[in-house]
């Protein structure tokens, strides 16, 4: 979240398919909803809002994952009691709105799952991850404006690719592209990422406020993973990617008697985020070791030029000479580039006087 995430363009596309999959669940959870009542005239307006739309789903319904066909799960689901039903009905509707767990301080993520039997629940979770695995990857049947189509819905890779283009920094084909949550590079392996876990929350598998696209090193263990991004279901000192984001928000801080680098944030009625951002992504560790490493291929340069400047029987860097240098690559550091912010507050610490003045001896002490 250090940098700006934006909705992508085929987001209302996203939109659209996360009111089919709650229409659908709902339908599934309806008391006079059974086992076979499902068929492909069943799903037809107005249980869902196009012909289109329920031709597709029942298509869609056919597909077998785990040696079982989808419609297997929906079948399961729709005979469960009616306590179940009920008791599900309420979480999907919870759980579905996630804005409105941003307004209120008082509104709490239902995180415990509502219903006992680990059977019904397995069903309903396959069922509803598949609008993502299988789905999502293959093709939604909407068009980026959130138009129902039969075909050349968007896709996993069309996400991918307006994410990336959308959030590029430098629009130089060959530039790097950055991580809009650490700064750091996106890299050739990103991940579509949900940021609320959607093992434990299957029907946002692909709400369009819940994905963006990272890089492998944040989502994976140790960093984000499969963590909660809430605690015990309140928002309230957490930033969320489009809803509280935290691009202005977040800043690497200098600890000079560590020197280390701490992920902090101002104003301080913020500050709480950003201690829960950090225990998701590692980020002051991860920032420490960009900042040490960036630190130690200055000190190189500058112990080389030293060396040389010796074997030609020149005189030695002066301190001033030392500034200058850090301060015209200051000068040359690039905000589309990966780590900015991080070598920024590097460049900022090693100009500070005792800072500054610990580096020169530090440098004619090994030349």
């Amino acid at each position: 979240m250090l940098k700006p995430i934006n909705s992508v363009t085929c987001s209302p596309a996203l939109v659209a398919c996360q009111q089919l999959i709650q229409r659908f669940a709902l339908w599934l959870c309806n008391p006079t909803t059974t086992a076979a009542s499902i068929n492909q005239q069943s799903l037809q307006p107005p249980i869902l809002a196009s012909t289109i739309e329920a031709d597709w789903l029942w298509e869609f319904l056919q597909r077998v994952h785990i040696h079982e066909s989808l419609l297997s799960r929906a079948q399961i689901v729709a005979a469960m009691t009616l306590s179940e039903k009920q008791a599900l009905a309420n979480w999907i509707r919870a759980v579905s709105n996630i804005p409105t767990l941003f307004q209120s301080t008082r509104n709490l993520l239902l995180v415990d799952c509502p219903i006992a039997n680990k059977s019904n629940w397995k069903a309903f979770k396959i069922l509803m991850d598949a609008f993502y695995e299988k789905a999502f990857r293959s093709g939604l049947p909407y068009l980026p404006n959130g138009t129902a189509t039969a075909i050349g819905g968007v896709t996993y890779a069309d996400y991918v690719n307006v994410f990336r283009s959308m959030h590029r920094l430098s629009q130089h084909p060959d530039a790097r592209e950055i991580c809009v949550l650490c700064g750091g590079p996106l890299g050739d392996t990103a991940h579509v990422d949900h940021w609320i876990n959607k093992a434990t929350f299957p029907t946002l598998s692909v709400c369009a406020n819940n994905l963006l696209l990272i890089c492998s090193i944040c989502n994976e263990a140790p960093n984000k993973a499969g963590k909660p991004v809430h605690s015990a279901g309140s928002f309230d000192d957490w930033f969320h990617p489009y809803l509280r984001p935290g691009n202005r928000i977040l800043r690497p801080k200098y600890v000079l008697h560590q020197l280390s680098v701490k992920c902090s944030a101002t104003p301080l009625v913020d500050k709480p985020k950003a201690i829960t951002l950090d225990a998701l992504l590692n980020l002051s560790k991860r920032w420490t070791c960009e900042f040490k490493a960036e630190y130690a291929k200055h000190k190189d340069i500058l112990i080389r030029r030293e060396q040389r400047r010796i074997q030609r029987m020149d005189r030695g860097h002066t301190q001033d000479e030392i500034l200058s240098y850090i301060q015209d690559w200051q000068q040359d550091l690039s905000v589309s580039q990966p780590h900015y912010e991080v070598h920024q507050t590097l460049a900022a610490a090693l100009q500070e006087p005792t800072r500054l003045t610990a580096w020169y001896c530090e440098i004619k002490s090994i030349t």
